[in-house]
């Protein structure tokens, strides 16, 4: 009896940290994906203001009319 109380203890146990584990695993994978995306944003917007010229800075160069 105290032999088989103890296997189902250890059994819940063990379920608990698959459930963990199956979490950590997907939280992981969104947290690589959303990083990719993230880096993948930021050098198309880098590329994208060595590309296009600056209109702020024309604006700053030319005088207003008189």
């Amino acid at each position: 009896m105290f032999s088989t109380l103890r296997l189902l203890i250890a059994a819940l146990f063990l379920f608990h940290l698959t459930g963990c584990a199956v979490v950590a695993v997907a939280d992981a994978a969104v947290t690589a994906a959303a990083t990719a995306v993230k880096v993948t944003v930021k050098a198309a917007g880098a590329v994208a203001d060595a590309v296009i010229p600056d209109s702020k800075e024309k604006d700053k160069n030319t005088e207003p009319d008189k």
